[in-house]
């Protein structure tokens, strides 16, 4: 798994913890591919700020990550998960993630 992917996976966790500032240049920045000049044009705000931004949320999802765990508790219990065989407690757990 690349950085990028990692970032986008560790942001589906942890998004809510963020300003709707930051979410919105981290979006517009990786789900809608804006450069760092295109988001500050339109927010009429400085690239570096922006940068500053984006490059906080990043740090914060590592920092959450590395103090929460929440995904890879989910890949542990995915793990464990696929070695149960009684296949209405597999669902019934798979649906609790």
């Amino acid at each position: 798994m690349d950085e990028q992917e990692k970032i986008i996976i560790l942001y589906d966790y942890y998004s809510e913890l963020f300003s709707d500032k930051q979410r919105k240049y981290f979006e517009e920045y990786y789900f809608d591919n804006l450069s760092l000049s295109e988001i500050s044009e339109n927010e009429n705000k400085s690239r570096n700020a922006i940068h500053k931004s984006v490059k906080n949320v990043v740090n914060k999802l590592y920092e959450y990550e590395d103090r929460l765990g929440l995904y890879q508790k989910e890949k542990r219990l995915k793990k464990i998960i696929d070695k149960i065989d009684d296949k209405e407690i597999k669902k019934e757990l798979e649906e609790l993630l």
